[in-house]
This record gives C-alpha cells, structure tokens and sequence, in this order.
C-alpha cells in the first residue's frame, strides 16, 4: 500500500488538495462513438444532465471531451469539436461548484474552452499533438494533465512494444514535463496519467497498475484512467477471443476492483465514468490508508 505524496493545485481561485483523499474526475463524453456509453450523452441536453449528476454524486472535476480517443477512432476537426463541447461547458461554467476540465489534444478547442469556463486541460498527447497548446496552457495558467500515448488513437493498439515497459513510459513522461516547463507552465499544475490503455496490452495495463509507485519519482501528481477498459472487459470474458462489451454489471465491478488497486499504490486522481460507485469504493480504501477516515464521525 502506497502513501501518495501530497500536493495542492492553486489557480485563479480554485484549489485542489491531492493526497489527502483519492479525488475523483467525472467523464462526459459528448461524442456519438464513445466506446463507453454509446453516444447516449451527444446531444448537449442529455450531458448537461449527466454533468450534473456525475457532480451530484461525488465528482471533485468534470472531464469534457468532444473527440473519442478510442483504438482506431477517427480524427474530428476543431470546428467539429468545438460545436460539441462549448455549449455544454457554457451551461455548466459558474453553475457546477467543481472545475471543469476539457479534455482535447487541439490548442483551438482548448482556447474556446477556456474562454467558455473550462479551467484546466487534459491532452491525451501531453503537449506534442498541437504546437500551440503549450503556450496557450501557459498563458492561461491552468493545471494540465499529461498523458502517456503510444502513438495515435488509430495506431496504439497494433502490437505495441516497449523495451522497458515503466522506464519508457516514465522517461516520456519525464520529457513531456520538461517540455511543458520549457514552455512556461509550472510544475505545481502539472499532473502526469501513464495512458491506461493507450497503447497497451492487456499485461502492460496490470504491470504498470502494480508499479505506480516508481512514477513518484517524477515530483508530480499522479492521474490514472482505468474506468470500462478493454483490459478489464478481457480479463472478465468467458470467452478467449471476445471482450464483454462496457454496459455490463461486471465490468463496472471490475472497474472498481482496479479502481481500488490504483489508489491503493498512489493515484492521487482515477478519471472515471461511474461516480458513485467510485466514491464508495474510494471512502473504504482512503479509510484503510488513513487518509480520510474519522473515527468520531
């Protein structure tokens, strides 16, 4: 069991305390392929009401995001991303207590998203995809989440190989924070994800779960991304050449089941699609790490 290191993110106003409780980041999907859900919250009134709830049951941020980065996903443009997603943050901005993150490798998407209260920015290619997203996080003064991809959406899944699976993806990400200071943005709003499922097999998703821990070495808050994965499916079909698709009771337990183990080795954040099951899960293992538990209460 490992003790996550303590920070705190403060930004024009807001502040996170990391370490002191595993927090929790709510996905909102508004995309028609998303591998997760469907589609069903595309249309900007049904994830209206689906942020609301996810904030309702327990989200500490709101993860927008208007582009699936699913294996073999298609590319959308700016302009289509920005149609998606504005509407949906300019309802929510002012009206949710919780920061809203969008979550987009596009420096134009981004910048309308800010504009439209979005406050922090979750780029699934940590700064590289677009050369002005750096400068733009920097100007902002936002917390961005770094996130460790093998390749594109449309190439991650065939064969990847690592020749040292947490070396590599540490360096990289090591880099990317190097990157993102060059540029300007400071270290205290940076957060790093290892990219669960981002080029990965379903063995390289176990072990880099089960070592976590060495990514402390980097200085930096630690986010990761288990929730409805391919891994998790895999792992709990009966079938050895079929996944279980992500409605499912069972990958939901599952789900929590890897939930658990990544706050139990020093997730400060786990990025999730069902929050209250997750903020069950996550009050029983900050009670066992002693994190959070009042024994007066």
């Amino acid at each position: 069991m490992e003790t996550a290191r303590c920070y705190t993110i403060r930004w024009d106003g807001r502040e996170l305390d990391l370490g002191v409780r595993t927090l929790v980041m709510g996905v909102l999907n508004v995309t028609p392929d998303s591998f997760s859900d469907g589609g069903r919250f595309f249309k900007a009134d049904a994830a209206i009401a689906q942020a609301r709830a996810l904030v309702r049951d327990g989200a500490d941020i709101l993860d927008v995001g208007g582009e699936s980065t699913r294996p073999f996903a298609d590319e959308v443009p700016a302009s289509e991303e920005i149609r998606r997603v504005i509407p949906v943050i300019e309802a929510l901005a002012g009206r949710i207590a919780v920061p809203i993150s969008i979550d987009t490798t596009k420096a134009a998407v981004a910048h309308r998203a800010l504009a439209a209260g979005a406050s922090l920015i979750n780029d699934v290619s940590a700064l590289a995809g677009d050369a002005q997203m750096a400068a733009l996080a920097a100007e902002a003064g936002v917390p961005v989440v770094l996130m460790h991809m093998l390749g594109n959406p449309r190439t991650m899944q065939v064969d990847p190989v690592y020749d040292d699976l947490v070396s590599d993806i540490r360096a990289y990400l090591g880099q990317a924070i190097d990157r993102a200071e060059k540029a300007g943005i400071s270290r205290a709003k940076i957060i790093i994800d290892p990219g669960i499922g981002f080029g990965k097999t379903v063995d390289h998703n176990l072990q880099l779960i089960k070592c976590l821990p060495e990514f402390a070495s980097l200085d930096v808050p630690l986010l990761v991304g288990p929730s409805r994965k391919y891994f998790i499916r895999k792992l709990l079909s009966d079938h050895p050449d079929r996944a279980l698709t992500p409605d499912v009771p069972e990958v939901e337990n599952g789900t929590q089941a890897i939930v658990a183990a990544c706050a139990l080795q020093g997730a400060h954040i786990v990025r999730v699609h069902d929050v209250a099951r997750t903020r069950q899960t996550l009050t029983m293992i900050d009670a066992l790490k002693g994190t959070e538990y009042n024994s007066d209460r």
